[in-house]
């Protein structure tokens, strides 16, 4: 069972299959274990892009910068882009993909959760999973959350406590809860 299987499988309404969960499960404490290794001691700003880079999976650029403490509960379905910046406190619920655009600024405490959960009691709040995805050059300001299946446009700022619950345009400001749109980005000359 690979890791592609694992996040295949959140999206397969039919998987109840237990050797993918009793996979998910190790990865899950991994991405624990990991996340406690980062938050729990000083590390130089590249021993913080090594274990970043065994957290999700992949080689991180050297631009990359994140200020600890940071928390995911999976790793493996994080992508993040060149010269994006991370600051301390950040969550992500990752299991539904989140993909960070080159030059993206992450404020103090932001939430990304790709995780709903369905509401008809028959369904016994079932796991429903939605990318995020963070275009490039955008500012999240500190503790704004990110609701599963949002998209936000390059260039565009999310004020600080802001609740984004639908796609931002490009060049956008949003506020508010839910994130309303406050004004359009000029781009000069």
């Amino acid at each position: 069972m690979t890791i592609q299987d694992v996040i295949a499988s959140y999206y397969n309404e039919d998987t109840k299959n237990e050797v993918c969960s009793a996979c998910a499960d190790t990865l899950y404490q991994e991405a624990l274990r990991i996340t406690m290794e980062l938050n729990n001691q000083y590390h130089t700003p590249e021993e913080i892009r090594e274990i970043m880079g065994r957290l999700t999976g992949e080689k991180i650029n050297a631009s990359f910068r994140l200020f600890p403490p940071f928390y995911t509960d999976f790793g493996k379905n994080i992508h993040i882009g060149r010269d994006v910046f991370i600051n301390s406190g950040c969550h992500f619920q990752d299991q539904g993909g989140i993909v960070i655009g080159d030059g993206t600024m992450l404020g103090h405490n932001v939430v990304l959760a790709t995780i709903n959960h369905d509401l008809d009691p028959a369904q016994d709040r079932k796991n429903h999973y939605a990318p995020i995805t963070i275009g490039a050059h955008v500012w999240v300001g500190s503790n704004a959350t990110v609701l599963p299946g949002v998209t936000i446009g390059e260039w565009s700022v999310v004020a600080a406590g802001a609740v984004v619950t639908k796609d931002v345009p490009p060049y956008t400001v949003v506020g508010g809860v839910p994130a309303k749109i406050i004004k359009k980005i000029q781009k000069e000359g």
